[in-house]
This record gives C-alpha cells, structure tokens and sequence, in this order.
C-alpha cells in the first residue's frame, strides 16, 4: 500500500515538478528533442520578463482582491447563517436549511449565464464588485459554520440571554470566538479556491487590467508565439501561494472542517 501511496503521489507532483524545471528553461532548450527534465541552468529571465514585460503583478493583485474579498464576504454570510441555523427557533428553519444544501447539487456553470445577465444589467461588468458578488455566499460554507456552531452548548447561550446578552452581543463574543479554528479553515480553503477562479472572472471582464492570474496566463500566449518558457515561469509562481498555503495551514484545514462533522 505505501508504495503505490509512493507512486499515486510521484503521478501527480510530475506535472508541477516539470512546471517548475521547465520555467528556467530558454525557448531552445523546450524545442529540443529528446525532451530535455532539467535546465541547463536555473536562469531566472523568465521570471523577470513575466514580472516586468507582462501585467501579470497587475493579474495578481486582482486575483488576491477576488480571493480576499469574496473569502471575506463569505465567512460574515456562512457565520451569521450558521448562528441562526443553529441557535434560533422559527417557522420553515428547516425547509429553508435543506434549501440552501439543496442548491449544492446545481452545478456553478449552470447559473453563470443568468449571473452574467444580472450583473451585467446593474453595471458591474469589469469591476471588482461584479467579480466578487457571485462569490459572496457559499452553501458548503453555511452547513460547515452551523454544524459546528451547533456543537457549542446551548446551555451557554440561554444562559448569555437570562444574563441580558443580546443575539449580536453573544454572536460577536462568544459564538465568533468559539469558531476561529472553523472560520480558518474555510477561509483558507475558499482563498485558495477563488484564487484559482477562471471561468467567471473570464467572462465578467473585458479590460486586460481587470484579468485575474488564471486567465492572464492563457494571454501570454499567440499563435505566433506560444511563450511557453513565459507560461510555465507564471505558472509556477501562481501555484506558490496556494502550496505555502496548505503547507503551513494543513493542521488547521483539517482540525477545523472535521470539528463541526460530529453532530447533526
């Protein structure tokens, strides 16, 4: 079993390995055959040419509003939604729960053409705003915040409530708190997924300056010129956030989605 964990593994890390090889390789060295695995020499001018001859730092920075801010704008959606899930008794809770978990099961490109037309009709095409709100509420995210908030005793919030402590008070300084490990952990996973976003932010920008780094990368490319020494040096930078992410974080990913998987 740990050799075929060994090799399952060397299948899927061959493809960012050559990524990285490939991206201090010269336009020569990738059009020779045999193929060449290693460089001649790590020479970094692909890397200075994407960074200085591209709009690729420009990419980058919309890419990390877009992660932010959706990522932000999620967990104040999921959070207070999860508190009401979990905390509060009113009519059609439940129709309501199993609405949103219903929605779960309509696939994102299904509903990106009636997106596009909503968003396009309030003006925010090309525009930070019209790149995030799509993004603002995430299904996953409101069933993983409720499980866990329903993990916390409910015999704390009645008590916070005999005490004088309003629904807000109580959210802010007790439930909120009580869910760091949770809130961690969607936010690094949904940063991480907004990062990589392609589809959307494809077709809700026109400009090259509003482009995200997924679809910058495909704009280093012509048919004259495939640049693929350039693609692979972009690339290979895009995928360091996201590796250093779940390298650093890995404990915290797992710990928190798992807390709030025990009750129902």
């Amino acid at each position: 079993m740990g050799t075929l964990a060994f090799g399952v593994g060397l299948v899927i890390i061959f493809p960012i390995t050559y990524a990285f090889f490939t991206s201090f390789m010269s336009p020569s060295e990738l059009a020779s055959w045999p193929p060449k695995l290693l460089p001649e020499g790590f020479n970094i001018q692909n890397y200075i040419t994407v960074f200085s001859g591209t709009l690729m730092p420009r990419y980058m920075l919309n890419s990390l509003i877009l992660a932010t801010g959706g990522t932000l704008l999620r967990l104040v959606t999921s959070s207070l939604a999860g508190f009401s899930f979990a905390f509060h008794e009113y009519r059609f809770k439940n129709f309501f729960f199993f609405l949103i978990l219903g929605s779960m099961m309509i696939p994102g490109d299904a509903i990106i053409i009636s997106n596009y037309v909503i968003v396009s009709r309030l003006g925010l095409t090309d525009t930070y705003a019209g790149l995030i709100s799509v993004y603002g509420v995430s299904a996953i995210h409101v069933f993983m915040m409720r499980q866990y908030m329903k993990t916390l005793p409910r015999a704390l919030y009645e008590a916070a409530m005999i005490d004088g402590c309003g629904d807000f008070k109580f959210f802010l300084t007790i439930a909120l708190p009580c869910s760091v490990p949770i809130l961690i952990a969607l936010g690094i996973s949904s940063f991480v997924n907004l990062w990589n976003a392609y589809l959307w932010p494809l077709m809700i920008t026109n400009s090259a300056p509003m482009r995200v780094v997924q679809v910058g990368v495909t704009m280093l490319t012509t048919e004259d010129d495939p640049a693929y020494h350039l693609v692979m040096a972009a690339v290979t930078a895009i995928l360091i956030p996201s590796i250093l992410v779940f390298i650093i974080f890995q404990r915290r990913i797992v710990g928190g989605i798992t807390a709030g998987s025990s009750k129902g």
